[in-house]
């Protein structure tokens, strides 16, 4: 375990965990929102899984830690990767288990052992407008709108926000 909250283990990523990483990977929400983190079969979940592994490994990243809830059930992930304004944090919870804090609490208790590792005071949030519920996880999580319009999201012009993770007493 790396951080545990009240609900939530977040953990190291595991060669074992592909099989949930499919299969949280497929549900609606993960293929409207971010469909290049979809994986249609679990050799090519297995694949991404070791190349994760072997990212954290670095200090490029991209750096994914699954969540768990405390009864061990894996309900999605949280991560940072480089992105075009600098470290950029990411998270899904499955389909089923969202709506009910989750993504929020796990998110809360990523950023500042993140914020450490990277050795950074900013990390960015880049949502889809059309994407209500992530707007409201980065505001409770006290990140601040920095951008609203249409920029670059894989790859094509989308409508979307930036917001930004001050450390406290910086930036």
């Amino acid at each position: 375990m790396i951080i545990g909250t009240r609900r939530l283990v977040i953990t190291e990523l595991t060669a074992d965990m592909a099989g949930d990483i499919l299969r949280n990977s497929q549900d609606e929400d993960n293929r409207r929102f971010v469909p290049d983190e979809v994986f249609d079969t679990i050799e090519e979940a297995r694949e991404v899984v070791a190349f994760l592994m072997e990212a954290a490994k670095g200090s490029g990243g991209p750096y994914l830690y699954p969540v768990l809830t405390k009864e061990g059930e894996n309900i999605g992930y949280v991560q940072a990767c480089m992105a075009e304004h600098g470290w950029e944090v990411g998270y899904h919870i499955a389909k089923p288990y969202t709506g009910k804090g989750y993504a929020t609490e796990a998110l809360k208790a990523f950023l500042p052992f993140i914020a450490d590792k990277l050795n950074t005071d900013r990390i960015d949030g880049i949502v889809l407008e059309e994407n209500v519920a992530s707007h409201r996880v980065l505001e409770k999580c006290g990140f601040t709108l920095e951008f609203r319009g249409t920029a670059n999201y894989q790859g094509q012009p989308r409508s979307l926000r930036r917001y930004v993770w001050p450390r406290k007493g910086t930036i």
